[in-house]
């Protein structure tokens, strides 16, 4: 990353995304947090027994798009990797519980959605 990457993209705070919907085809935006851990970047969600529609559409297709707000019109194309191993759940996930004040981690690890957000090449860059 660069000094004039957007404050977000190196600590982390409230995005949109744009997935594409697995059943229509359609583009769906909604507001989320990226967490930026060890210079890695994630996506959660608190904890629910049913899947979140936005990571069922990113099961079907991973690449998405990461609408940076503190830039605005700044778009950036991603990919999404399904964190599903359990260690490395929990390495993330007590990371975003520390930031949001929370103390079920365990619970987080078994039902919180988690995608590590990987960048297209280029596209950290904005200037």
């Amino acid at each position: 990353m660069r000094r004039d990457d957007p404050e977000v993209l190196r600590r982390g705070g409230l995005v949109d995304i744009t997935t594409t919907g697995r059943r229509t085809g359609e583009p769906r935006r909604i507001e989320i947090a990226l967490h930026v851990i060890r210079g890695r970047r994630f996506i959660s969600g608190t904890p629910a027994p049913r899947r979140r529609s936005w990571l069922a559409n990113l099961e079907a297709e991973p690449r998405f798009t990461l609408h940076v707000r503190e830039h605005s019109g700044v778009d950036l194309p991603a990919r999404a990797r399904i964190v599903d191993d359990e260690a490395e759940r929990r390495e993330v996930l007590r990371e975003v519980a520390r930031a949001w004040n929370r103390d079920d981690l365990e619970e987080m690890v078994r039902h919180s959605p988690l995608i590590e957000v990987v960048l297209e090449p280029g596209a950290a860059a904005i200037g």
